[in-house]
């Protein structure tokens, strides 16, 4: 097997995007020999994102320590795997450090008040990595093609967007936002298995047929949002996602090499070490 490419610089989306021309089942980067290897490989990046991740997580206990988090949006389209990559990624990472959260239609509540207000709300905390299922993009996709809002409205979001994401990264969130990118063929299938299969009927809504009848639109919608809202402090990565073993190892490297370049380190003792052991020796004794 060879070393993996920085696959920040292969998957970062680029100026003038056609999805069309994004191949959904290509797997850049992939250092093995295709699936029977991807289970060993993202099991090892398993490993090392857990030793960074308790690293990231500990140096945020002490006051002196920047206050640091990081914060994973997941989009795509129904089958695209957000829910497969938050079990096979994100359940290598101590649960403690992680907070999950899926935006679902709006309450009254939140359409109420202003469209990031929900989102501000669901934030990670300090020393924590958030992963978003659906987002804040929902605005500016799913709000765009079914006209629910005035198009002067949706259309002035991109632009708040960007600040909002400048305003995190300006207060210590590192943001890794990830498109995962299926052809109309592989949503097909994995429709169809939902249906065959009685243990995925529970995955399954007629609404997911409306929604893929307007395919054109969704991805119109998504080139839109790639190249307005891919910015040099939130970037974009699209995620071939047609093979759910690359989608799964691509986003664990993705959030492995953003976490080399954070290089947590373990928190200094605010204590006299060899007192302690001494304390401690002595406690029952």
């Amino acid at each position: 097997m060879g070393k993996a490419l920085n696959l920040r610089s292969l998957l970062r989306a680029g100026q003038n995007i056609n999805i069309a021309d994004l191949d959904s089942a290509a797997t850049p980067g992939y250092p093995g020999h295709g699936k029977p290897d991807s289970e060993e490989l993202t099991a090892a990046l398993g490993e090392t994102i857990s030793d960074w991740q308790e690293r990231f997580y500990a140096e945020s206990r002490l006051d002196s320590t920047p206050t640091r988090s990081i914060l994973v949006v997941l989009q795509g389209l129904d089958t695209a795997g957000k829910g497969g990559t938050i079990r096979h990624v994100f359940g290598l990472i101590d649960p403690q450090g992680l907070k999950i959260y899926a935006f679902k239609v709006p309450t009254e509540e939140e359409l109420s008040h202003d469209f990031l207000w929900r989102i501000r709300r669901q934030l990670p905390g300090r020393g924590m990595i958030g992963i978003f299922d659906r987002s804040h993009y929902e605005d500016v996709l799913v709000v765009r093609v079914n006209s629910l809002v005035e198009e002067e409205v949706w259309q002035a979001r991109y632009e708040i967007i960007n600040q909002f994401e400048a305003e995190l990264a300006e207060a210590g969130v590192t943001i890794i936002k990830c498109f995962l990118h299926i052809s109309p063929e592989t949503q097909k299938d994995r429709l169809l298995q939902r249906l065959i299969d009685p243990r995925k009927h529970w995955k399954y809504s007629p609404g997911d047929v409306k929604v893929r009848r307007r395919w054109p639109d969704y991805m119109t919608a998504y080139e839109a949002v790639l190249n307005r809202c891919s910015t040099e402090v939130a970037p974009w990565y699209v995620i071939p996602s047609d093979n759910k073993w690359y989608r799964n190892w691509a986003v664990a490297r993705l959030l492995e090499e953003h976490l080399e370049e954070l290089a947590p380190d373990w928190p200094k003792a605010d204590f006299n070490v060899e007192d302690e052991i001494a304390a401690v020796e002595q406690s029952l004794a």
